[in-house]
Order: C-alpha cells, then structure tokens, then sequence
C-alpha cells in the first residue's frame, strides 16, 4: 500500500474543496435559474390550472345542457281526450244552446202592451248570461278534438241540385285544406265568450248589444263557410227572381222594399 505524504493529503483536501466548490457553485446557479423562472412556470401553472377549471366547467354545462335537452316536456294536456259526438251534435246540444242564453239577454219585444226591451236584472238573469259565456269559451275548444262532422248516415243536406249544405266529408276536405283557418273560427267565438264575461263581471247592459252581434257574426261566419255556404247563393237567388217580379231591388231574402 502507497504511503500518503503530508503534500498528497493537501492535494486531496484541495480537491475535496475544490469539487464540494464546483458543487456549490453549480447549485447556486441552479437555485438562481430556479428563482428566475418560477415566476414563469407558476404563471404556466396557474394558467394551465385555469384551462383546466374552465374545460371541466364546460364540460359540466354540456352534461347540464344534455340532460335539460333530455327532459320531456310538460304534456299539453293532462290526459287523453275521446270524443262522444260529432261536431253537429256538440252544436246542437252544447253551443247552440249557450249562445241562447246571450241572445236572449237583451232584446226586443213587440207585445199588445207595446215595445219591451229586455235586460238582464235579477242575479239569476247575470248567472243565466255567464254560464253561457264560459260554455262558449270553454266549449268552441272541443271542436279542436278531432271527431266526425255528422252522426253516421247524416249527409246534411248535400245531396240534390239544389242542395247548400255541405257534406261531412266535403267539410272535412276543407278543414284539412286550411286548419289555419278552421282554428280562426273557434278563436272567433272564444273571443265572444270572454267578451261577455268581462261584461258579466262589470254587468254592463249596454255592451251586451253589441256582444250579442258580434255572437251572431262569429257564428254565420264559420257556418257560411263550413255548414251551408250554398245559402247566400241561394238567398241571392231568390233576390234576383223577386227583383224580376216586382221589378225594383229586395233585401237579401227578405220581402221587396216598398
């Protein structure tokens, strides 16, 4: 084994703190560059933390938007609706009579007495008024449930060369032509009804008048263009033939002017 001279131990101490030198020297350059870029990678750090946060909260909204998409809406109706008549029998068992208890509520009476002009008075005169005006309201809507127009074998009065009403199946061909129009009508009358419910509730006579005319146009209106358009051509007819005999202008179906 070689002997270590005092000079060789020297050296190797020089060495030893030379390296241990070199070590802390390449530390502090490390910590230096370490102090120099953490503000840079905490930003990069930071800014990536962010990206993160905003990609799972998008990500959350687009499972929140999905499952919100994928809720069924709420029903129209709270069930199913099943019709029992026809369109003719709901008329005449349902609206028809409704609409009497408005046109009965105001007129005009001729008597041996004299002239007569009836209102509504009583309590049971303004319930009479209402319930005809929420069964017009509430009612007009059950002609959107699809139902047939007559009962079975009832062709109107169709058939003939004279014939000016239409038949079921000729009424159903228009209403599928322009339902638009055909939901206008019902909206027509609705309107009516609400009408002379706002006027029970103020009861206020004097608009009855025109309310009762405004019934009286919403129902010729739909009727002339779904029931029996044939009638004005034929009143019109009649016109003409009255005019010929008497030979001056009548009113539409009615006795020649004096």
């Amino acid at each position: 084994m070689p002997r270590t001279t005092p000079s060789d131990v020297h050296v190797s101490k020089r060495m030893r703190a030379g390296g241990h030198a070199k070590h802390d020297h390449a530390r502090g350059i490390r910590c230096g560059l370490a102090g120099l870029l953490w503000p840079q990678l905490s930003r990069a750090a930071l800014s990536a933390s962010r990206v993160g946060m905003v990609g799972i909260g998008l990500l959350t909204a687009a499972c929140s938007s999905q499952k919100s998409s994928s809720t069924p809406p709420a029903p129209i109706l709270w069930g199913d609706m099943k019709p029992v008549v026809s369109v003719k029998e709901l008329m005449r068992d349902m609206i028809d009579p409704a609409s009497d208890n408005i046109f009965d509520a105001v007129k005009i009476e001729t008597t041996k007495s004299g002239t007569v002009e009836k209102m509504p008075k009583t309590d049971a005169d303004w319930e009479k008024l209402r319930i005809g005006a929420v069964t017009i309201a509430e009612g007009v809507y059950l002609l959107k449930v699809p139902r047939p127009f007559a009962p079975p074998g009832d062709e109107n009065n169709s058939i003939g060369p004279d014939a000016t009403e239409l038949s079921p199946a000729q009424i159903r061909a228009k209403l599928d032509a322009d339902p638009v129009l055909w939901n206008a009508k019902i909206e027509a009358l609705r309107n009516v009804g609400l009408e002379v419910l706002d006027i029970v509730k103020k009861k206020n006579t004097s608009e009855l008048w025109d309310a009762s005319f405004n019934l009286d146009q919403a129902c010729e209106s739909c009727h002339l263009q779904y029931w029996y358009p044939g009638h004005k051509a034929l009143l019109e007819r009649v016109d003409r033939q009255l005019e010929e005999l008497y030979g001056r202008p009548t009113r539409l179906g009615g006795p020649p002017k004096p």
